[in-house]
């Protein structure tokens, strides 16, 4: 577990109130009831001052959402850097993690395994980790994507298209985020024929 330690001190009820949400806050890093002695960076979900009894909400930067009674001297409490404070120790964010979802031709078990160990050779045996594996069965067929305006006239030619990409398997479209104001439209692959007199 990689931690770092900063110099913060801890908030009073009335303190948090002051603060907003782009306030930099510290709070409890504990994960699905595992206790873990210290504290990840959060900001507040909504501003201090609309706190009206109960507690404060704030979500750290690994997404888990915690309520805190900053007075209560049984938990820990909101902390904020301060170089006049004490010394906690605050979880590392430099990790991200990767959610694959990997086509594989003919794909068998050998090539699977072969894959998932050329990824831990890469970054090493710790880090890369198989938390679920699902096979699926994929038609090994191609679609053409494009682009159209999300609000396009009806009967209208079809000559506002942007073609995004070609030759794409099916289930990478899952994966992709059309441009703001724009759908997708999937079709089955035409291969592009140059019937092109030649001499």
């Amino acid at each position: 577990m990689n931690t770092e330690k900063v110099t913060a001190r801890r908030l009073t009820v009335g303190e948090v109130s002051e603060l907003g949400l782009q306030d930099g806050i510290f709070v409890s890093a504990e994960m699905d009831g595992l206790p873990l002695d210290c504290y990840a960076p959060a900001f507040l979900t909504e501003p201090g001052k609309n706190f009206e009894g109960g507690s404060f909400v704030a979500r750290t930067i690994f997404g888990r959402e915690i309520h805190v009674l900053p007075d209560n001297v049984e938990e820990c409490g909101i902390w904020v850097a301060d170089k006049a404070g004490e010394e906690i120790e605050v979880l590392q964010s430099a990790g991200v993690l990767l959610n694959l979802a990997l086509f594989v031709p003919d794909g068998n078990k050998d090539s699977l395994d072969s894959l998932y160990s050329a990824a831990r050779d890469a970054f090493g045996a710790g880090i890369v980790q198989r938390w679920s594996e699902e096979t699926v069965a994929v038609p090994d067929v191609k679609v053409d994507l494009y682009e159209e305006p999300a609000r396009g006239r009806k009967n209208t030619n079809s000559q506002n298209r942007d073609r995004r990409a070609l030759d794409i398997y099916p289930t990478r479209v899952r994966f992709l985020e059309p441009s703001d104001g724009w759908k997708f439209v999937v079709e089955p692959h035409k291969q592009v024929v140059d019937d092109t007199p030649t001499i």
